[in-house]
This record gives C-alpha cells, sequence and structure tokens, in this order.
C-alpha cells in the first residue's frame, strides 16, 4: 500500500490586467503543502460513501442513494468559492489543506475576495499560543475572579517581550492577583466542586504565597527569575480550575454516547525511537488530551492506546508541516479494524465552538463552514506549535479512525487564526512537554510505546476487555490436607 501523494495547489490564472498574479510568487510554497487527510491504499483512494461514522447512523438520503446537501450550504457557496479564489493571499499565512487543490482552484472573480477581507480583520491581534494556556482556557470554568486571575498572570508575558522586562507592568499584575485571591476567596472556593474542594483550598493557599514570593522576585527585578515564577503560579491556577469542573459539562449525543468516550482529561506519554541521528536517540513527549471539548475524538485515541495499537506503529509522514502515523501495516487498511466487527473503526467529526449553543454540545458530521459557522473560532484551535488532531479524507468529516498528525506550526507561515485547519479538522490534545522532539522526528522513525500516565479513569466505554480475574485461592480446608514434605 502507498500512501497519498502530496498534490500541487493550483490558482486562478493571471487575466490581462493582472488580477492574480501573485500566484507566480506563491506556488511553490503552496505546492510543498501536502495533504492532511489520511493516508490510503492503492486499492481505495477515496470512499464513496456518504459521511457516516461507525459510532453514527448514516446520513439523510434524497432516495437515489445521493447524500442530501446540508440546507446552509447553498448560502455558504458564494463565501466558499470567494476563499478559494483568494487562496493565493491565504496561502502565504495559511497551511494549505490539501487535496485542496479543489478548495482552491474554484475561482469565481477577483470581487468576491472581499467577504474574505472582512472575515480576516476580524481575527484577534495575539492569539494564544501556549499549549498550557490554550487549556486553561479551553476548561469548562466560569468563576471570574479565578479567571481575572489567570489573565493577568498571563498577561506578564508580554511584559517579558520587552527589552529588559517591563517590571511595572510585572508588578501590577502581581499585586493585582494577590489582592484578588486574598479578598475574594470566599467566591473562588464557591465554585470548587464539593469533591474536590480539600485540593481546591490547598491550592488556593499555595497559589497566595507563591505570590508572596512572586513579589520578592519583583521587587528585585530578577528577571530571569519572572517567568518562571509566573509558570508555577499558573500550574495551580490551571490546577484550582480543573477542581471547578462539576461532572461533565454536556451529554454526549446518541449514538456517540456508545463510543469510547473520554469523559474529562488524560495525559500521554509517547515515546518515540528517532533513527540515524546523533543529537537524538529517544525522546518522549507529554500530550494532555482534551474530553472536556472533544469526548469522542480524544475518547477514540485513548482507547486506542489502551490496546496498545500504537506501540511500534513507524511515523508515516514528517514533511515540515505535519507529523502523521496511524495507519495500520495491514494491507488495505487505512485505520484501526475492529477485531469483534471486522470492520474500520471511524468517529465523526468533532469540534467545540467558543459560541457554544444552548445544549453546549460540539459540532457533529460538519465543519463550521457547513453549518454557517465560518467566522467561529474553535475553544481548542491549531496556534501551538504540536497542536494534535485526527487526520481524514477531506471530503469526508466522519472518515476519521486512527491516524493522527501534529502540526508544525511557525507563526511567519500559519499565524494563529489565519489558518484554514481551524473548524475543518478535529483538534483533541496539545503537546505540553517533550515537543522539540518533533522537529527530530522523521518517517521511518518509531513510536516506542503510547502510554495513558494519568487520567485514565476518565475513559468509558472501553473497547478491550478486562484481563481475566485471577484464579480464587483454594479453600482452606484443602491446604490443610496437603502433606508437608
Amino acid at each position: 500500500a502507498t500512501p497519498r501523494s502530496p498534490s500541487r495547489a493550483t490558482y486562478p490564472k493571471a487575466t490581462p490586467d493582472g488580477e492574480s498574479s501573485m500566484a507566480s510568487t506563491i506556488v511553490s510554497f503552496a505546492g510543498s503543502a501536502a495533504a492532511l487527510g489520511t493516508s490510503t491504499s492503492s486499492r481505495r483512494r477515496r470512499s464513496s460513501a456518504p459521511r457516516t461514522a461507525r459510532w453514527a447512523p448514516r446520513a439523510a438520503s434524497s432516495g437515489d442513494g445521493d447524500e442530501v446537501e446540508h440546507p446552509t450550504r447553498a448560502p455558504l457557496a458564494f463565501l466558499t468559492a470567494a476563499a478559494r479564489n483568494f487562496g493565493v493571499a491565504l496561502a502565504a499565512s495559511a497551511i494549505v489543506v490539501a487535496p485542496s487543490a479543489a478548495f482552491i482552484a474554484d475561482g469565481v472573480g477577483a470581487a468576491a475576495a472581499a467577504p474574505v477581507i472582512g472575515d480576516l480583520s476580524s481575527l484577534a491581534a495575539n492569539p494564544v499560543q501556549n499549549p498550557r494556556a490554550l487549556l486553561r482556557n479551553a476548561l469548562p470554568v466560569k468563576n471570574k475572579e479565578i479567571r481575572e486571575v489567570q489573565r493577568r498572570l498571563e498577561s506578564i508575558s508580554d511584559d517579558l517581550r520587552v527589552p529588559g522586562v517591563r517590571f511595572t507592568g510585572v508588578e501590577e499584575s502581581v499585586n493585582k492577583s494577590s489582592k484578588i485571591v486574598t479578598n475574594d476567596a470566599a467566591k473562588i472556593l464557591a465554585a470548587v466542586s464539593p469533591a474536590k474542594m480539600a485540593d481546591g483550598k490547598a491550592a488556593l493557599a499555595e497559589i497566595a504565597q507563591q505570590l508572596e514570593e512572586f513579589k520578592i522576585i519583583v521587587a528585585q527585578k530578577d528577571k530571569q527569575e519572572v517567568p518562571v515564577a509566573q509558570q508555577k503560579v499558573l500550574a495551580l491556577v490551571g490546577r484550582l480550575e480543573e477542581d471547578m469542573v462539576v461532572g461533565f459539562p454536556f451529554q454526549v449525543p446518541p449514538p456517540y454516547d456508545t463510543a469510547p468516550l473520554l469523559k474529562g482529561r488524560a495525559t500521554v506519554e509517547m515515546e518515540i525511537k528517532i533513527k540515524n541521528n546523533v543529537n537524538v536517540d529517544t525522546g518522549v513527549m507529554t500530550i494532555i488530551l482534551d474530553g472536556f471539548n472533544a469526548p469522542v475524538t480524544s475518547g477514540n485515541f485513548a482507547d486506542l492506546v489502551d490496546r496498545g495499537f500504537y506501540d511500534g506503529m513507524e511515523i508515516q509522514r514528517s514533511d515540515g508541516f505535519v507529523v502523521q502515523s496511524g495507519k495500520p501495516s495491514a494491507k488495505g487498511a487505512d485505520g484501526f479494524v475492529d477485531p469483534q466487527t471486522k470492520l474500520e473503526r471511524t468517529i465523526p467529526l468533532e469540534i467545540m465552538p467558543e459560541k457554544k449553543d444552548k445544549d453546549g454540545v460540539p459540532v457533529y458530521d460538519f465543519t463550521f463552514e457547513d453549518v454557517g459557522k465560518y467566522r467561529d473560532e474553535p475553544v481548542l484551535p491549531f496556534n501551538a506549535f504540536g497542536t494534535m488532531a485526527m487526520a481524514r479524507r477531506e471530503s469526508e468529516p466522519n472518515s476519521a479512525s486512527s491516524q493522527f498528525f501534529f502540526l508544525l506550526k511557525e507563526s511567519e507561515l500559519t499565524p494563529s487564526g489565519t489558518n484554514i485547519l481551524d473548524g475543518r479538522y478535529a483538534v483533541f490534545a496539545y503537546v505540553i512537554d517533550g515537543v522539540e522532539l518533533l522537529r527530530e522526528v522523521k518517517a521511518g522513525d518509531v513510536i516506542t510505546s503510547v502510554k495513558i500516565v494519568a487520567g485514565a479513569e476518565n475513559l468509558v466505554n472501553k473497547s478491550r476487555a478486562p484481563p481475566p480475574a485471577p484464579p480464587p485461592p483454594p479453600p482452606v480446608e484443602a491446604l490443610a490436607d496437603v502433606e508437608v514434605v
């Protein structure tokens, strides 16, 4: 079986008045942006099945076997075509998702680019790129006091970027955070889950103590210690915010509620053996799976980890844009084949929007563009280097199975908020430690092991049967009859 080869994106040809003259200057970049779809066997390049997951019912049909077009697609056709025609400009600042020659190639004239420019102008100027901060922001927590402490402490990063460190800004953030923790302790603890109150109180006390020590560092203008102290306090803030999560924030809709689900978060360690590299032999990455916002997607991955599916598997793609793996070695298989059903297990596209509906569930089965959320941002964006998401066939949202990828995001090529991955591919995890290993990984390197080191209790509906119980010990009476020699 051979993986799908990278496809070269195409652009509208230049007109006599030079409408698309930028194409020639950017085509080499576009050509290097390979498909984020799943690697497919030579016998099945693309399935003709409608967009369904093994955990989902089939899409509505028109009666003759053709899938019924989603009602919002027609009004979006103009915008979609505009984005395609304006792909030349987007490609300079975005990952090009191929097989996306079709995504960019269909042009409708230069005038249609205006709506896209308007959308880009509404993007955040300084999007969050730190994976730990992204995970804190993604927690289903509404306590204003602790969120304000988090915001002020994270703003210190802006002060650190000023030559020599802007200590006035650092001092203000630390002092105001300390004041909130002291004066609003009761309001903060009122939001803590009763089951986690003991840890919540301990975390709040540690935050107060660390902030007092932080004040000393600021008074001494120790610029080396400022970021260290900042991260220590923010780690405690994240711990306290996790203590505020009560139960699971929403009901996973059927039929996906019977799939393996991660109802919370889990920490995973992935060890990779690097071949033919004098600098690195083996490395370990620590990954946080976010089941609060992607329970089906992260549950599917965690379940495969629990089965040992990825142990010993090779890295199958590393091209400077993504590192990808997860395709089984079995001939003709693109994803995990359930040994009981003998069918490939697929999951629905699952993306949680920042602007949630009243039921608070992710968008399932469709991209944001499909359902008219083309200006919405996902709770888990492709902002951080090493963002982890599921690969799928580009035209089939519900075709993800076991193949995943890490985005090798570089801010100058894929600025946060301007790529065309958000709302189209399902992010479910971030690498929080050891992410530099991804710069060394190449195709052919081996995933030695992947294991869940924390949060395994949050995985429900596991597909792997539990190990058989050990046989009961022999009765005491029988032991008494044994003759001792």
